[in-house]
Order: C-alpha cells, then structure tokens, then sequence
C-alpha cells in the first residue's frame, strides 16, 4: 500500500522491536522470584541465601564494605575531579542546549556531501547519491588521529583525524523522499520503487570522514582521499569460526565466505591496532519471510522465532519487493524459494548481526564481520585496556527485552607490536577465542558462562541441538538461553572506567508495546523494579526508567570468569517516590532510558550518559550527563519494593539489590539537553579533551507528515520550515578548556 493516514500505526509494528521480546527461556524461573517475593521484608533478610552468601564476605561483594569504599574514595583523589559546568535545565523546546559558557556547531547533518565534488544537500527529497554523502540517523562514532603524512594513525593526532560514524537507519518518516516512500512496511506486499530502496540502503552503515583543527574546533576536509561510505550494499568478508558454515551459504555467496552490506549500526567498538567496530543491532526486522514455517527445518524456525523473524513479514522496509528483478532486491527475501540454499536466499538473516571490523586507514580494506564474537541484536563491543601478555577483551550488549551481556576474550595474548598491523591484527585477535554470557546472582557475585560445546549445557541442550561452534555463534541467543545467562532490562552500552577497571553497561528499560513484565520476565536483583509513577499509576508497564548496572572483574583480570556486581544508578524522575528514585535524584540530574555511555580517555573517570526516551518526554527531551562515578561496591545493600501489578493481582513484590552511592549533582550533572523527539547517541573527543563530539538522531521522528512542515515536531538543525535531520555537532568550551571539568 502507498503511504497513507495509517503509516504510524504500520510502523509500529516493525520498528522499535527491541522492546518485544522473544526470549522464551526458562532463565530466571518465575517460581524462584515468587518465592523470593513471599518471604516478605523480614522474612527476606532473616532467611535469604543471597544475603547469607553476601554476608560471608567471601565471594559476595566481600570487599564491598571496606576496601571498595576505600578504593572509591582512592579514585577520586588521584583524579581530582570537579565538575566545572552549571547543570543545564529540563527542555522540550526544539533546540540543542548546552552549558553556559560552550559552544555547539553543527558539524555533518545527513546528506551532507563527503567530497568537495558533491552538490550541497537540498533536503528536499530529491538528493539520491547517498554514497557519497553522511548517512541518516547519526549513531556511535569514534576519533582516529592521523599522523602528520595523513595516511596512518596516531593516537595522540589533534590537528587531523578521521571520524568513523555509524547510521543506524533510515528516517521512518522518509524524510531523504520527495513525497515520502511508496508501499512501505512490513504488511505491504506491494512492489517498491528502486531508486528509493537504493537511497535507504545507502542512509545505512558508516560514514568515515577526514576533520581539520580550525582554531579551537574542527571542520570537515571534503578533499580528503580516506572520505568514504560503508553501505547496506558494501561487500564484506566473513570470517571467523561460522566462515564457510553452511547456514551462511547464499546464491551471492554459496561457500558462506561473503555478504553484501551492513546495517542497523548503533554502538560500536575500536581496537589496540586503530581499526574501527560497527556493530549491527536490530538487523532482524529489514527481511522478507512470506511462508509456511512446515517448509523450514525445525531448526531454521527455532532460530527465527528465537531472532523475531516472523513468516509473513516483508521487513522494515520492504526492500525484497522492488521494480526491478535485480539481484540486489532478492538479497532482502529470507524465504526458502529454491532447490538448494546456494540458490537462494534462505540463510541471508544469518549473515546480519555481527561484529564489523573497518579500517579507516585503508580504503581498499575489506569490512571483515567478525562471528568469533557472536551472532546477536550487537549493542556496541567495547574493549578492556590491551595488556601486553594478556588476552583481549571486549564486552557487547544484546538490545532486546529479557536478553543478554556478552563478553569476548581473545585466544591470542596481546603484542603491542600489532598495533601497527591494521586488519591483519584483527585477523590474529577477533577470529579466534571464547564467548561467554553473564550470569548475574542475587548474592552480587556473577559468572561468565562459556558459550561453546565444551559446556555441557550447551552440548546436552534440549531445546535445541548445535552441530558445530559455528552453529552455537550463529545462534548466539539460543547458546546462552542453554547456558542459563540472566535475562536483563534491555543492555546497551558499556565502558571500562579507566581509573579502577570497572566495567558499565546501561539497561535502558524492560517495556513492552503489548504486555506488561509480570510473569514473563520476573524480578532479580539486578533488575529490580517494576516502574509506578507518583499516582501509583502504570504499573503494568515495567521498568520504563532503566538503570546503570556495572561489575569487577575478578583477579583484578578482565579475562576473569567470576564477578562482583552492583547497580550504579537508577534513573527516575526527581519527584517519584522512593521506590522509584533510588538513586536519589534531584532536578539537576533526573533522566530516564540511559543508552550511551561512554569514559573519557583525554579525562580519566569522567563518564557520559546520554537518553534515548520516550517516559519522561512530556517534560524534557533526551540528554546527556556527565557523571564522576566511584567504584563497585561503594554503596550499600537495598530492598526494593515493588507494588502490586493490578494485571497479575500480586502481591507487592520486594526484591533485594546492590547499589552504589547516592547521584548527587556534585557527581552527576545534566550537560546538554536536545532538540524534540531526538535521541542523543555518540560521543568522543579530541586526545587533549578539548573539543567534544556528539550525534543528535531522530529529531522530529513523531511527525505526522515527511512533506507537510505544519506537521513536523522539529525543525532542527536548519530551523525555518526544513525538514529535520541527524547531525553531528562539535562542542567547544568558550575559554578553550577541557570538557565539562
């Protein structure tokens, strides 16, 4: 069907698929977490294992008490800290705020040109060379020095840099259309226009661009040779344990080695040799499937159910449909049409969900996808500091309802002298090595679960049976349902505080568009809360306001399988009552939906915060905050009670967590607010911490109309009557000092 009145509600149906979930994994049983709840409050604390266990000190948060408090407390002191700026007020107008006292310049807005050669951006619609300009949807986004020659990196380059900088989709609305897309959306069975599947497909993926230090910021040098697109039709390689597997073969690719495009590309990663990491997260929608599930193995349906890969759906987009029989339509269809699986397109979800590992260096390097790392909804993949000796490490987030925390730990030990080697480093440390899940225990102790047939309840799984590592990579989900990972509020983005080694990760919230959390995914400790606003009202919808959990890593060792674990902030607004606020809140720092995080490397222990939210909209747009975190274990043990959920008719729920110390505003601190119905999302700096850069995405994105500027919700960045768009914007302090401190 053409675009029509009911659009929004079509788009509904497609779109924001992280908050549905299709974990149906016993992990967390709701008979463990009832009974939990019955104990009550007295009962709890008399009787509870998990306390007994914390309480030993011995494998618990055992250092909890004195020397994680001590060595808070060390971190502060030896950074010394302070943040300098006056919090920023809650906003809904439609513009970017920053402090007083800095400065916020639009750097690259979508469809803005790469090379000096391409016509300025006439956002009209009617702009189709997507290849070479800024892709839409600005997400993660990484700095990369250049040495002086401009033809290799340096980690401490200020005067020149490449930005490597995802696009994670294409405006819904179909703002990059003159009249907005035609037969869009899943339920449409209708061909599509080619020209404009091209231009979506182009929005998607990476846009790597050389900047120039101008004065005290930064402006884009649109002659630079190294300017270049990533696209959803770019090839890339395959490597790793699932290369040449037989569930990747397709008629583009029929030995599995090959795929074309990478998309959905949110968070990211880098790595110790300068090369950059897009990770491809809700990959998962964009695919045609239209048939019988009887036509599948009982294998290749589990793993779609277990990925939400429903058989009668035409994807986001509806790109298999275009008017035209060319090969790069069909590539979209992951239905079985042929013989064989060479012949078609059957496996082509299979080879979507990874880890992308570029070199911005070398243009005429292929992205390697890299499956060592797993085959999932890839939030980011963020890597513990490289220890010469020691194994690498990377951490990633699976950003769906009720899934999981990853790690990834090189069988290679790190040689400080692949810094230099480029793709072939990735080669030697991303191909090979072990994956694990988190398992996070209600005594604050966690584990990491090795995700390979050695572990016996992946080789003995019942509800599924893997024929190779490859095949536990590529079914990722399934492997660590087997091992019996914590089902977790939706994680996002993570970091490792350079001060003390902590790692962070943000849990954006655990809400469903159809039902609330109730039954299907119980209360644990590290994700306690049901959400109810101050009227009590709401309730069914779970935890809308999400939460920072973090953890240490055991032997003082990134590559270590124990943890200790506890929740760093909550978020809430500052009026809600206890329960709800408890990390304590003021109006200074309330926020609600954490998603980016990210530490300063320029200024060690300055952590950044930024929303992706749709709670707490009505009284301010999303956000970034800055924050001076301490330390695992630096606060105290609490019981969080939860009120009843009329649609279950519990009782009122009390579950017992871990949390650090109070927010007050001296530690976090509002910095930016955006403009309306943006997302902020992406985040780094020059070496010296003087310039900050940041992706504001989806302005605007609850219109009613891509044409029609009386229907628009922002105008931003262009102002007047334009049609909104990403961008990414470059912050500045007035007097040339370092960021936010």
């Amino acid at each position: 069907m053409t675009r029509n009145q009911n659009f929004r509600t079509i788009l509904k149906k497609v779109i924001n698929t992280e908050d549905e979930s299709h974990n149906t994994s016993s992990n967390d049983s709701f008979d463990q977490v009832m009974a939990r709840a019955r104990l009550g409050r007295r009962g709890f604390l008399k009787g509870s294992s998990s306390l007994a266990a914390a309480t030993l000190l011995g494998t618990g948060l055992a250092f909890a008490a004195d020397s994680a408090k001590q060595t808070g407390q060390a971190a502060k002191a030896s950074t010394g800290l302070r943040l300098s700026f006056n919090p920023v007020a809650k906003s809904i107008a439609d513009t970017l705020t920053v402090p007083e006292g800095y400065t916020a310049q639009v750097l690259l807005a979508t469809g803005d040109p790469l090379k000096s050669n391409v016509t300025p951006y006439k956002n009209d619609g009617t702009d189709n060379d997507f290849d070479l300009r800024a892709g839409d949807h600005h997400d993660a986004m990484h700095y990369f020095g250049l040495n002086r020659a401009g033809n290799g990196w340096d980690p401490s380059g200020s005067d020149r840099a490449l930005l490597a900088i995802n696009h994670e989709v294409c405006e819904d609305l179909g703002f990059v259309h003159p009249n907005g897309p035609t037969n869009y959306g899943a339920e449409s069975t209708e061909a599509r226009p080619a020209i404009e599947i091209d231009k979506e497909v182009a929005a998607h993926g990476v846009s790597i661009v050389e900047v120039v230090k101008q004065g005290s910021t930064y402006q884009i040098n649109r002659d630079s040779r190294l300017n270049r697109r990533v696209t959803g039709a770019t090839p890339c390689q395959i490597s790793g344990p699932a290369r040449r597997s037989p569930m990747l073969a397709t008629a583009f690719s029929p030995s599995g080695e090959r795929t074309r495009g990478t998309i959905n590309n949110c968070a990211n990663g880098y790595t110790p040799w300068g090369t950059y990491l897009t990770c491809e997260e809700n990959w998962a929608g964009y695919f045609n499937r239209r048939e019988d599930d009887a036509v599948r193995t009982a294998k290749e349906v589990a793993s779609f159910k277990r990925y939400g890969i429903g058989n009668e759906t035409s994807g986001r987009y509806n790109w298999s449909r275009a008017d035209s029989d060319s090969d790069l339509y069909k590539r979209w269809d992951a239905s079985k049409t042929a013989s064989r699986a060479n012949q078609d397109y059957r496996n082509v979800a299979n080879t979507f969900g990874w880890v992308v590992e570029i070199d911005p260096f070398n243009p005429s390097a292929m992205p390697q996808k890299r499956t060592a790392i797993g085959r999932f909804a890839h939030e980011g993949c963020w890597p513990a500091p490289a220890v010469a000796g020691q194994p690498l490490v990377f951490y990633s987030g699976d950003d769906s309802r009720n899934e999981y925390v990853y790690k990834f730990v090189s069988a290679a030990k790190w040689d400080p002298r692949d810094a230099t080697r480029g793709m072939a480093a990735g080669d030697k440390y991303l191909d090979a090595g072990t994956l694990y899940a988190a398992r996070f225990n209600d005594d604050g102790t966690g584990e990491w679960l090795p995700l390979t047939l050695d572990n016996p309840a992946i080789a003995n799984y019942a509800d599924y049976s893997f024929a190779d590592q490859a095949d536990v990579l590529i079914n990722a989900r399934l492997a660590a349902d087997a091992a019996g990972a914590t089902k977790m509020d939706r994680p996002e983005w993570g970091g490792v505080n350079p001060v003390n080694g902590d790692v962070y990760l943000t849990l954006t919230n655990n809400v469903s568009s159809s039902s609330g959390r109730g039954v299907k995914t119980p209360l644990n400790a590290a994700n306690p809360r049901y959400y109810a606003d101050a009227k009590g009202e709401s309730v069914s919808k779970g935890n809308v306001n999400g939460h920072v959990i973090r953890w240490r890593e055991a032997e003082a060792s990134h590559a270590a399988t124990g943890f200790n674990w506890d929740v760093y902030l909550f978020g809430a607004k500052a009026s809600a009552e206890a329960d709800v606020n408890l990390s304590g809140l003021t109006d200074e720092n309330d926020f609600s939906s954490p998603d980016g995080l990210w530490f300063s490397e320029a200024v060690p222990g300055l952590l950044w915060l930024q929303t992706d939210d749709g709670y707490y909209t009505d009284t301010t747009n999303c956000m970034m905050l800055a924050a001076l975190p301490g330390t695992v274990g630096d606060g105290t043990a609490k019981m969080v009670t939860n009120k009843a959920v009329p649609i279950n008719g519990d009782a009122d729920q009390q579950v017992k967590t871990y949390m650090g110390q109070p927010a007050s505003p001296a530690a976090l601190s509002r910095f930016l607010v955006g403009p309306r119905d943006c997302e902020i999302t992406g985040i780094t700096e020059s070496p010296d911490g003087r310039v900050l850069f940041v992706n504001i995405q989806h302005p605007g994105e609850n219109s009613e109309s891509a044409t029609d500027p009386t229907q628009f919700t922002s105008h931003w960045p262009d102002g007047g009557s334009a049609r909104p768009r990403s961008a990414t914007v470059v912050i500045t302090r007035n007097d040339g000092g370092r960021i936010a401190v």
